[in-house]
């Protein structure tokens, strides 16, 4: 008798809320936000749904702020796999040249994030968000079920979460209400990793160790971005060999040391980690509490 392996129960689980996803909702889409999680969530659509399509929109909400290499990855693999991806950006604030110098990043990821989010949920009338978020990510997130209500507003209650005993999943909603769902709930971060290198998923370069150039503020690496000299004027820059565990606007993303350049090695590496990749994300830090006042806010 096989014995299901670790990943393979995690998969299995995966595929199995997504299947319940596309049951229980009328306009579900899937959040597309180019990095490692999201890659992981495609695979196990495609999976979900074998041989047909993937019978979820994807929605990626841009800040305009994204590595260059992300939104290449992120067109190319949505003509690969032909599907239909709406791409949202909060374009009054971008006018007005909403940037985290000028705002600071809890403001600037209100707009640009949070605000984006919920216009593009509103105006297409999705009532199922799926994303890639993980429990063991940060604390406001270990907080969430895997099918997490919101409000009419948009807006996360921790106490007005339903349970999920034996895997049952309360899709119901009432008029304006709308589902996040988290296919990757109980997976890892080195499950991520184990996933992409057993399915060898396609990635975002970024997560390959190379030299970059970085200005060094103490245990930080913040990236040097030649088309933007507000992320290094003032600043010594230096050469770095590095990749990143996280992806998200390139003010706030920070790197880590590392010379892993393959997937073998990323692998290998994960072993030794003792910090959640969110350590490298600025936008977690600004204020107590930060993530669980975006998520009640309305951000993912």
């Amino acid at each position: 008798m096989h014995i299901p392996s670790h990943l393979e129960q995690l998969e299995a689980e995966s595929i199995f809320i997504m299947r319940e996803v596309a049951a229980q909702f009328e306009r579900p889409v899937l959040m597309y936000s180019v990095g490692k999680d999201s890659s992981c969530l495609l695979r196990l659509a495609q999976k979900a749904f074998y041989p047909g399509k993937i019978p979820f929109t994807f929605l990626h909400v841009d800040t305009s702020y994204k590595f260059p290499e992300m939104y290449e990855f992120r067109d190319r693999t949505v003509k690969d796999l032909g599907v239909q991806l709406i791409v949202h950006r909060n374009e009054p604030a971008l006018k007005d040249d909403a940037n985290p110098y000028a705002l600071g990043t809890q403001r600037c990821c209100a707009l640009l994030k949070t605000g984006a989010l919920l216009e593009a949920l509103a105006k297409h009338e999705f009532d199922a968000a799926i994303g890639g978020a993980r429990r063991e990510e940060e604390r406001s997130r270990a907080k969430e079920r895997v099918f997490s209500f919101r409000d009419k507003h948009g807006q996360w209650d921790p106490k007005s979460q339903r349970p999920e005993l034996w895997n049952l999943y309360n899709g119901r909603l009432g008029k304006g209400e709308s589902m996040r769902v988290f296919p990757l709930s109980n997976w890892t971060e080195q499950d991520i990793w184990h996933y992409i290198l057993q399915e060898q998923i396609p990635i975002v370069p970024l997560y390959y160790a190379k030299k970059r150039k970085m200005v060094v503020r103490g245990n930080m690496l913040i990236p040097v971005m030649e088309s933007d000299p507000r992320t290094f004027q003032g600043h010594r820059v230096e050469e770095v060999m590095c990749r990143f565990r996280s992806l998200g606007c390139y003010h706030c993303t920070g790197a880590v040391r590392s010379e892993a350049d393959t997937l073998e090695k990323i692998v290998s590496e994960m072993t030794q980690v003792t910090t959640s990749e969110r350590a490298t994300r600025i936008i977690d830090f600004d204020t107590d509490g930060s993530m669980e006042i975006k998520k009640r806010e309305g951000y993912f």
